[in-house]
């Protein structure tokens, strides 16, 4: 099953999305919260990334959903640094609506590409009506 990333500048910004997002797929198991750095402050850690990259993986490849600026460079470093140990895909994609949407899609059994499709879908929903 495709595992999910989620990383933000803030432990509880990507903690609470991921709570979230797992109420829609409560048996889904890969999420993980990947925000702020290790002393608890905000900030994008590649190495708190590549750990978490690591905890998703189990053998289907993992999304990832990242919020802004060293969020994202963080994200790209991790994914360097593996070295295609295992597929990774970022998406772009807002990441309360991505993390939704993907977290639905990696529950059913999508591969990792349906699941960074259904994120990036995200991007598009509406609010409201015009």
């Amino acid at each position: 099953m495709v595992g999910i990333v989620v990383v933000s500048h803030s432990c509880k910004i990507a903690e609470g999305v991921c709570e979230l997002a797992l109420q829609m797929a409560p048996e889904y198991k890969q999420m993980i919260p990947a925000g702020g750095l290790v002393d608890g402050s905000l900030g994008a850690d590649a190495m708190r990334v590549l750990d978490a990259l690591h905890s998703a993986n189990d053998g289907d490849g993992v999304a990832v959903l990242a919020d802004i600026g060293s969020s994202v460079i963080s994200t790209e470093l991790a994914i360097e640094l593996l070295e295609d140990e295992f597929p990774v895909r970022m998406a772009d994609c807002p990441i309360v609506e991505g993390a939704v949407a993907a977290v639905i899609e990696a529950s059913v059994g999508a591969p990792l590409d349906g699941v960074i499709a259904a994120a990036e879908e995200a991007r598009g929903a509406r609010k409201k009506e015009i």
